[in-house]
């Protein structure tokens, strides 16, 4: 069963960790000094936040694959849309290792679809594209709109 994945990015994460785990009624799953994620179960997300993009908000949105068959659903389902798509393969971001797919809806707003493979140490490949406009993505490759 997939899960509805959402980053947001914070000014104060120690401030932001304190509201959202009194919202979801719970502490994070992964907590480290730049970054932390929720794994709920109800509401069925992944919920991350960091303090890595340019400005708060929303950072990206996506949909986490249980596994690599259902990521290659949605790759194939993108692919049908009408919309640039880039594949990341053993990707490392956000302290996990994942195959994704990248893409834009038409309000601009970045879509991550991944299968994470496993965790890695650090926080990831500093892979932020040099966009012009704020809203790329903490990890999302440059892509052409």
């Amino acid at each position: 069963m997939k899960r509805l994945h959402v980053h947001v990015s914070v000014h104060d994460l120690q401030q932001s960790v304190r509201f959202y785990s009194a919202l979801f009624a719970a502490q994070p799953t992964v907590l480290k000094d730049d970054y932390a994620k929720w794994m709920l179960d109800d509401p069925r997300v992944n919920f991350a936040i960091s303090q890595r993009a340019a400005k708060a908000g929303l950072d990206h949105l996506g949909i986490q694959a249980e596994n690599g068959e259902e990521l290659e659903e949605i790759g194939t389902r993108l692919a049908q849309a009408d919309v640039s798509v880039t594949a990341q393969k053993g990707a490392s971001c956000c302290y996990a290792k994942s195959d994704k797919y990248w893409t834009m809806d038409p309000q601009g707003i970045a879509w991550e679809s991944f299968h994470t493979l496993d965790s890695v140490p650090v926080y990831g490949q500093e892979v932020r594209p040099q966009a012009k406009e704020a809203k790329a993505a903490c990890c999302a490759p440059a892509m052409a709109k």
